[in-house]
């Protein structure tokens, strides 16, 4: 298919089935897991309620929550997704970064944070509820559920397929272990056990991909011997000479890279809907935030997760890049590897990447790094659910004066039946040979259709509880039709599309299709919201909306000096933003 990279098939060997690692890197691994559990159970004293389990007692600083927030999406997705994404698509890949990220990651902490934060909405659905109605937060509080342990499962099943070929588990028994830990610490110390694990995990990354950087750059003779041999793989598919080391200059046509976009579909696709959708609406995120102390230390928890996350393409999506030129590096024995149909399995370029340049002890800290990953994103996914469901959907439609011993008691179990339902969901991720196409396909369906919910009932009083609950539905199955009726190239499950039978477009990619699903899933909610509510009565008053809608709620003045105020720091991130794009253009 478009966009396989694999021009030499005929020479490919399988990648290796095992791992050797030694007593000192299976050290590294135990010492982690000890930890992560000893984190739980210390944490575990301190949670007396309710509150302490759900928001951490909103009691954090803003560098913990910060870090807890940036870990939450370094997941599985992001390490060795990114990294397959790399192999897949290229260096336009950073575009989830600069344009994906970071302009995105300054709204919510200048201008949403504030909503948030001052309403003492303890969920994003419960946000929605206080600006439009009950059924509003109830349609989104079930979609979210669905979501969060779809990514789980995402993130168990990346896990149990890394244990399974390079360490020789077996699989279904690497998925019922990567959970039990999980359940482990967050049935002991809630959120704040998550977000200090997160914090941990944070590090790992850093210190377990740094040296595989380094050491493959080094191999392949830096950037500029990466580059060579990358052109020769975008001639020989077709695409322009820098397909696979420009991140501008590709996107004037779909022909030029192998994601098959172009500038409008990256502008609007990831950079506005499925980016803005994301970070400013998905809980799993926007809980660390919440976290924190006060308002202040909650608007600059995103911006400063955004000064590393700025640099995170270095770390994660190079290694996929340097994978792909190791194939055209004479001399070397590295390949890409392949699942049993013989197709290129871009989920394990990271962990084949490790197996092949780092030592003993470095080793183990990789697949430390790698562990800690898949454990993050579930924990991150699995906290969301859990309040969400306790708050949303168990307290609001099932018992609603509880003691709060109760509602505790509550969040711990329904921890573990979000874990029962992200083992069920892991067998899903299967049919996509590169986790991000999967992450992004489940954001189209959920965060697309909700941010545009979001930005009209944020800015615009006159939407009412009844546009937005009729515009989610529809942008939801607007993006159910859009999926229905397109598929990527190559395309063999159903799963990826076509299921209505009559497909009536094929992408170039995954990704691609992706993208226009998040843009259909967003006009049609934008549009339907509007005419709805033009057409029914606005219900609630201005006074009623005061700190929900940007217009009536009043300004806040951050304490501290004015050099580190949020709009200033939100300028600075967007122009090192822009600067990095214009390098790599």
């Amino acid at each position: 298919p478009v966009g396989d990279p694999s021009v030499s098939d005929a020479n490919a060997v399988p990648a290796a089935t095992f791992i050797a690692m030694s007593a000192l890197d299976y050290t590294i691994v135990g010492i982690y897991f000890a930890t992560v559990l000893l984190i739980g159970w210390w944490i575990r004293r301190h949670v007396t309620g309710a509150k302490d389990f759900f928001e951490s007692g909103r009691s954090l600083p803003a560098w913990i929550c910060a870090l807890g927030f940036l870990g939450a999406n370094l997941g599985a997705q992001e390490v060795m997704g990114m990294a397959a994404s790399g192999a897949k698509y290229g260096w336009i890949t950073c575009h989830f970064y600069w344009i994906g990220a970071i302009p995105a990651m300054v709204f919510v902490g200048v201008f949403m944070m504030p909503f948030y934060y001052g309403s003492k909405a303890r969920s994003v659905p419960e946000y929605l509820r206080m600006r439009f109605d009950e059924k509003t937060r109830g349609f989104n509080a079930i979609t979210f559920a669905i979501m969060t342990v779809m990514s789980s499962g995402i993130s168990m099943y990346a896990l149990a397929l890394l244990l399974e070929t390079l360490l020789g588990w077996n699989f279904h028994v690497g998925i019922l272990i990567s959970g039990l830990i999980v359940l482990a610490y967050i049935f002991m110390g809630g959120l704040t056990s998550a977000i200090y694990n997160e914090v941990i995990q944070f590090f790992l990354i850093i210190f377990g991909a740094a040296p595989l950087v380094i050491l493959g750059l080094w191999r392949i003779g830096g950037w500029d011997g990466m580059a060579e041999r990358l052109k020769t793989v975008a001639i020989a598919h077709g695409y322009a000479p820098g397909a696979w080391t420009s991140s501008g200059s590709v996107l004037v046509t779909s022909a030029s890279n192998p994601m098959g976009v172009e500038w409008f579909g990256m502008a609007a696709g990831l950079g506005f809907v499925l980016s803005f959708g994301y970070w400013c609406t998905d809980f799993q995120v926007i809980q660390r935030a919440l976290a924190a102390k006060d308002l202040s230390a909650a608007r600059r928890t995103p911006l400063i997760a955004a000064i590393p996350k700025m640099f995170m393409p270095f770390l994660v999506i190079l290694p996929g890049l340097i994978a792909l030129a190791l194939t055209m590096t004479t001399g070397t024995d590295f390949v890409l590897p392949k699942n049993p149909s013989g197709e290129t399995d871009y989920n394990l370029v990271i962990p084949q990447m490790f197996a092949y340049f780092l030592p003993s002890g470095l080793l183990g800290l990789g697949m430390t790094a790698l562990m800690a990953s898949f454990m993050s994103g579930m924990a991150g996914n699995v906290t969301a659910f859990n309040t969400v469901f306790t708050y949303d959907l168990y307290q609001s439609y099932l018992i609603k004066n509880a003691s709060d011993a109760h509602y505790l008691s509550v969040g711990r179990w329904a921890t573990v039946g979000g874990i029962l339902l992200s083992m069920a969901t892991a067998y899903i991720a299967a049919h996509f040979n590169n986790l991000m196409d999967a992450a992004q396909l489940i954001a189209a369906f959920v965060n697309a259709p909700l941010f545009a919910t979001f930005l009209l009932g944020m800015f615009w009083t006159r939407t009412t509880g009844h546009g937005a609950f009729a515009g989610l539905m529809l942008g939801t199955l607007a993006a159910a039709i859009h999926h229905g009726l397109t598929v990527p190239l190559g395309a063999m499950s159903p799963i990826k599309g076509g299921w209505l039978g009559s497909v009536q477009h094929t992408y170039a990619s995954d990704m691609a299709q992706c993208f226009a699903t998040a843009i259909v899933a967003w006009t049609v909610c934008f549009i339907a919201t509007i005419l709805i509510s033009l057409a029914t009565p606005r219900i609630k008053s201005d006074q009623e909306l005061q700190g929900l809608v940007w217009s009536l709620t009043p300004r806040t003045i951050d304490a501290g000096s004015r050099w580190l105020s949020p709009g200033l720091l939100g300028t600075l991130l967007l122009l090192a933003a822009l600067i990095l794009n214009i390098i790599f253009w």
